[in-house]
């Protein structure tokens, strides 16, 4: 299953990759390719500088070796030997007009002394982040979402965008980090459920991912906007970056597991503000979206 999963995020990123390059039109990605020291490795490719992105990152890596302490306590197990996969993606547009989105998938094993699987599970998911709310928009992203779990179970949608919901929520700041999406985590075999359909279920969800973005970006990326909608954007990151950093587990796995720092944090935008106490005027389209990110939506 490892081998047959890192094959597809290796085609995935390919194929994402191409899709973007071809919304910007204007630049390619870079790739990096890096090893751990404690075992595997992985394939960075960033974005930036161009006409649409101003700076993204689509990733994947596969990591193996000795679970470290950190991991064995947020477990609950022993020592362990582990390996892990992913492709994890953030993009930041230049427009304040256009989306930032984020998705993940991965695959996780533990194996025993003699190198047997005693534990496997999938996770993932993929969420929008909008500065302007543009309802159509989000009700296409999340009928893309709907429409690839519906193909393998009805109760998924309505499951994984609550949790999405949940898990993407600034609690310090009392509001959700955008209008969501799905989010899984620990999906493990199960008398209904084998790991075979787990798999095919997460490869539906990576790839509606581009049937999920791609519009929203064509639709919005000529958009005219203004100095102060570029700065309501920049503050409006800062919340994106107090997520990644104080709540995200992906970003705490990376830390504990001495993953690649640049890989890691390639999730934050390359321009942020923190203003003093700022609140958008009233009856305007950034307190309207503020009231969204308080008060969840059912898109569908």
């Amino acid at each position: 299953m490892k081998n047959k999963f890192y094959q597809y995020l290796q085609n995935l990123q390919d194929q994402i990759c191409k899709g973007l390059e071809d919304a910007d039109g204007t630049t390619q990605f870079r790739e990096d390719l890096w090893e751990r020291p404690e075992g595997g490795g992985g394939r960075t490719r960033v974005i930036e500088n161009g006409e649409v992105f101003e700076k993204g990152g689509v990733n994947i890596s596969a990591v193996y070796g000795k679970l470290p302490d950190s991991m064995q306590k947020l477990f609950n197990v022993g020592e362990a030997d582990f390996f892990a996969c992913g492709l994890s993606l953030v993009l930041h547009p230049r427009s304040p007009m256009v989306p930032t989105v984020h998705a993940n998938w991965r695959y996780f094993e533990m194996y025993d002394d003699n190198g047997t699987v005693i534990n496997s599970w999938f996770g993932g998911g993929q969420d929008l982040t909008p500065y302007y709310l543009f309802e159509e928009d989000a009700k296409h992203f999340h009928q893309t979402c709907k429409t690839a779990c519906d193909k393998h179970n009805p109760d998924f949608y309505p499951k994984y965008k609550k949790q999405c919901d949940s898990y993407f929520w600034n609690a310090h700041r009392n509001e959700a980090r955008g209008i969501g999406g799905l989010f899984f985590d620990y999906c493990k075999a199960t008398d209904t459920m084998s790991m075979e359909n787990w798999f095919n279920f997460v490869t539906e969800v990576g790839n509606s991912f581009l049937e999920a973005y791609i519009p929203i970006v064509e639709k919005r990326k000529k958009l005219l906007y203004s100095d102060d909608q570029k700065t309501w954007q920049e503050i409006r990151r800062g919340r994106y970056v107090e997520f990644n950093l104080v709540h995200d587990k992906g970003t705490l796995f990376g830390l504990k597991t001495n993953g690649r720092i640049e890989s890691i944090l390639m999730s934050l935008p390359p321009h942020v503000q923190w203003v003093y106490d700022h609140h958008p005027e009233k009856d305007s389209e950034e307190e309207k979206l503020i009231k969204v990110l308080e008060n969840p939506m059912d898109w569908i």
